[in-house]
């Protein structure tokens, strides 16, 4: 079958495209993520007969996983990134991703009568995977590494449901159940002892400015101790969801709500939490 000019030309200009050699593999983000899981939660993943030299190996392993990730990236985005520095800066930030990582298990094991012990958690559970990924990625982005933390969201997304923007602050002791369908964007903020379903949506308004707002707040706050349910959709930089405050299945809220408040889809109903 003879093709038509239009499309030879296309051709011809696809041939000639510039393409990047250097790609993130996927098996890469994986043996990353696991041999930091795997730091973080020794024995969990396989049986340890020497846990000193198992650490040891394993940070070895680590550092040359993310030195390998951060080279590939560099190469990309020619970013001229300070791989060494970035490497030593992470694994300064592990012990501080740690400790919010526990209280997080806690919340989870606190918050869910179904889950028989932490270790199931850990082990089963898409909320902590999700969390996990986050906290990791986080920690690369706020050091400013570019594509790899959104590639490692995107992952988490794609093994979860859920999808975390790596730029999200979420503070300690966060509880996410379910948890499929759940968006967090950039600039959304979240405090402590927060509860999340699946399906809630805490995004920006849809404006004609798109790239024009970037840098800015577009997405909501959470204050502490909310409990958002299923379906629910919150919007706006400028939106605050009080403190102590529940938000019902399937609301959709555009402004902000006193702490304290019930808020439910009957007619958007508010009323103070006794």
């Amino acid at each position: 079958m003879l093709m038509s000019e239009k499309f030879n030309l296309w051709i011809e200009k696809k041939k000639n495209e510039l393409v990047h050699n250097d790609i993130i593999q996927m098996e890469d983000l994986i043996v990353f993520l696991d041999n930091i899981k795997s730091l973080i939660f020794p024995g969990y993943v396989e049986y340890i007969s020497d846990m000193e030299s198992y650490i040891d190996n394993l940070i070895k392993k680590s550092k040359a996983n993310l030195m390998s990730l951060l080279e590939t990236v560099d190469n990309i985005e020619n970013a001229q990134i300070n791989a060494s520095k970035i490497v030593e800066d992470f694994f300064d930030e592990l012990p501080r991703v740690e400790s919010l990582l526990l209280t997080d298990i806690d919340a989870l094991y606190a918050g869910d009568p179904a889950a028989s012990s932490k270790t199931e958690i850990i082990l089963c559970y898409p909320g902590l995977t999700a969390i996990f990924i986050y906290r990791i990625a986080h920690v690369l982005y706020k050091l400013a590494v570019p594509i790899l933390p959104r590639a490692l969201s995107e992952y988490a997304h794609s093994k979860t449901g859920i999808d975390i923007h790596p730029g999200a602050t979420i503070d300690e002791y966060f509880f996410i159940d379910h948890g499929t369908g759940i968006v967090i964007g950039q600039t959304c903020e979240i405090g402590k002892n927060v509860k999340i379903y699946q399906g809630v949506t805490l995004g920006a308004l849809s404006l004609r400015e798109g790239q024009k707002l970037k840098g800015n707040k577009r997405h909501p706050t959470i204050m502490d101790n909310v409990t958002i349910y299923s379906g629910a959709s919150i919007f706006g930089g400028e939106t605050i969801i009080g403190k102590n405050s529940t938000i019902g299945s399937n609301a959709f809220i555009i402004s902000s709500v006193e702490e304290d408040m019930t808020v439910t889809i009957q007619g958007q109903k508010k009323h103070k939490t006794k």
